[in-house]
């Protein structure tokens, strides 16, 4: 089981010199994978089901992660997530391919279908349409990372006659990562992810385990995506001791991501860091 870090693209631990910092030590420390998440805007006022305060501020995923890149040498470079129906699929294909390239291929795009309503409201993006516009725009990019003469035709997104280079470091293009917890988030990850992004605690990862071995009867999975890969964050606490570590790597998770909140304190971030780092893998 591997390690890696979340949410250090917002509030005291986004600035250049405390991502070096951060960056560079947590690889130094032997974490393997570095996640950013997303909001492109918050409800104002908060509502209930928004993760943080409007004012909090966060920066974009991939423009972060290309900093990071830059700044370290072997580290994953992973987006936990990016709210995809939210953005242009040949757009971020492109950026995706671009990062992946710089990167040396160590893009892992996570993506999912967002739940904030006046988050997809402000942007333009019809809530009850955000999971077949998903399961498109993610068939849409694969084509035009790995297909000879890309094309696409569906309701969402379609196109022809275009080609895109360079292409993803790895020949199946850029590694996709599905995150969610509902039955059709286990059907997108086992049909069209090369792994699974989740969160919770120890007993809702056993359930979601669960919900990925059913999900696995019910559609196909591609040989090209080879075997689904298991990354999990733990919630509720995110303090992660050695005993559930091992549990964690019992039940076969390949990567797990540590999230060190409040994140108020670059000084507390890299403590954190720094005793999570002998945790069992």
């Amino acid at each position: 089981m591997e390690l890696g870090v979340q949410g250090l693209n917002a509030k005291a631990t986004l600035g250049p010199a405390e991502t070096r910092q951060l960056a560079r030590r947590a690889e130094t420390l032997g974490y393997t994978s570095w996640w950013a998440g997303e909001h492109v805007v918050l409800p104002s006022p908060r509502t209930a089901d928004s993760p943080m305060e409007p004012t909090d501020p966060i920066l974009d995923p991939l423009v972060h992660l290309t900093y990071v890149a830059a700044v370290t040498e072997t580290i994953e470079l992973g987006t936990g997530i990016v709210i995809l129906p939210q953005r242009n699929p040949l757009v971020l294909a492109k950026q995706a391919a671009s990062l992946d390239v710089l990167s040396g291929g160590r893009l892992l795009l996570g993506v999912g279908v967002g739940y904030l309503e006046p988050e997809m409201n402000a942007i333009g993006v019809d809530m009850a349409g955000r999971g077949a516009r998903t399961d498109e725009y993610l068939d849409a990019m694969t084509a035009l990372w790995t297909h000879e003469a890309p094309a696409y035709q569906g309701r969402y997104v379609a196109f022809d006659k275009v080609d895109a280079h360079p292409r993803p470091v790895r020949p199946g293009g850029v590694k996709v990562v599905v995150g969610g917890h509902s039955p059709a988030a286990f059907r997108r990850a086992v049909s069209r992810g090369h792994g699974w992004f989740g969160n919770g605690t120890y007993d809702e990862l056993v359930a979601h385990l669960a919900g990925l071995r059913r999900a696995a009867a019910e559609v196909g999975r591609p040989e090209r995506l080879g075997r689904l890969e298991i990354t999990f964050m733990q919630l509720n606490p995110v303090t992660v001791d050695a005993d559930v570590a091992r549990r964690y790597a019992d039940l076969g998770v390949d990567r797990l991501v540590v999230y060190p909140l409040p994140l108020e304190d670059p000084v507390d971030v890299a403590g954190f860091l720094e005793r999570h780092a002998d945790l069992p893998r």
